[in-house]
């Protein structure tokens, strides 16, 4: 299958920094679950090829976790960077996992010193690569409101790593060149701003991103943190920026096609499978089909064109999907496609948060 390359890509900067990521970033933790390795480094040479030089990964890829697959994203990553000798082409992101199952460093929290330093080390091995671009904290070792938790419940009866203490612990990894740059997922605006906070009181690495949900039916990242992202330039890259593939319409009218993740693992991927996720979705498909657009494409470019974004992470199991997805940048919306998505937000706020 061929393709006929993007003329151009856009791009924005990371954080306050001087690097220029890709604004579609390649999310990876299909490979290894349902892409095979061969599968990954296709998506990888023609990402590439289209000027998506931002990637994303995590310790514990593939999805959904399992002992026998945790890092399997990472070394077919690895494998791609040996045999194309293509690493210095690319800004790659990864995680280190919070608290975890007992086949991760025995369980527990990951953000002391020794299993940060041994959750680090066991990804650039994999990895095959002497330094990792940006670093990130997967999701928070307190207790808070993060994967789809409403209703914040103050609860401070187990114990998790000082913030100061994780800073100066990234600290010494970037002095090692080691890590070149760090940031957050799964956090919230009180995260974030200590964070910040101490970076500033303390001079410690300051985090330049947050890696949040943030699709046409979970929009609560402009509540509070999108304020925070423009005005101290930590921007969002937004994972799951398709609903779970939902907001590709493929799961419209009941429909479940075979090898997708909500056909194989639907217990896992729950999050937009709520009351009005399907008349929310409805209504983009029938603006999107208003407009000549194809659905995907109008929901990553309307996160894409958001000010507190720098990056979105695309995941795609086919190779029609990745190149669908990519060429989102050439879409335009104009104000009255803009208008109209803002007023289905109205009719059904955030139906799956």
């Amino acid at each position: 299958m061929s393709y006929n390359p993007l003329k151009f890509m856009n791009y924005k900067k990371l954080g306050n920094t001087d690097v220029d990521v890709s604004t579609i970033c390649l999310g990876t933790m299909t490979w290894g679950e349902q892409n095979t390795k061969e599968e990954g480094f296709e998506q990888m040479s023609y990402a590439l090829d289209q000027g998506v030089n931002f990637w994303d990964t995590a310790e514990i890829y593939s999805i959904p976790p399992k002992q026998e697959t945790f890092g399997d994203t990472e070394v077919i990553i690895g494998n791609w960077f040996e045999k194309t000798k293509k690493r210095d082409k690319v800004i790659l992101a990864s995680k280190v996992c919070g608290p975890m199952r007992e086949y991760v460093r025995g369980g527990g929290n990951q953000f002391g010193k020794k299993n940060i330093s041994e959750a680090l080390e066991g990804s650039l091995k994999r990895l095959k690569t002497d330094y990792i671009d940006l670093y990130q904290l997967h999701w928070p070792e307190r207790k808070t409101n993060f994967f789809g938790k409403l209703g914040y419940e103050h609860d401070d009866s187990s114990k998790w790593t000082k913030f100061e203490d994780i800073l100066e612990n990234l600290k010494e990894f970037i002095d090692q060149g080691k890590i070149r740059y760090v940031g957050l997922s799964n956090e919230t605006p009180w995260g974030l701003s200590k964070f910040l906070e101490l970076s500033d009181n303390k001079n410690l690495p300051r985090m330049l991103s947050v890696q949040n949900p943030y699709n046409l039916l979970n929009r609560t990242y402009e509540i509070g943190l999108a304020e925070m992202s423009v005005r101290e330039k930590t921007g969002l890259l937004a994972y799951s920026p398709l609903a779970c593939g939902y907001l590709s319409g493929k799961y419209r009218n009941n429909q479940m096609p075979k090898g997708t993740r909500i056909e194989r693992d639907g217990e896992f991927w729950t999050r937009y499978n709520k009351p009005n996720s399907n008349v929310a979705i409805d209504a983009y498909y029938e603006l999107a089909k208003k407009y000549g657009l194809n659905l995907a494409q109008m929901s990553l470019k309307f996160l894409e064109i958001q000010p507190f974004v720098t990056s979105v992470i695309i995941g795609a199991t086919t190779m029609e999907q990745l190149k669908t997805n990519i060429e989102s940048v050439n879409v335009n919306l104009t104000d009255e496609i803009i208008k109209e998505i803002n007023e289905i937000q109205t009719i059904y706020p955030n139906p799956c948060p």
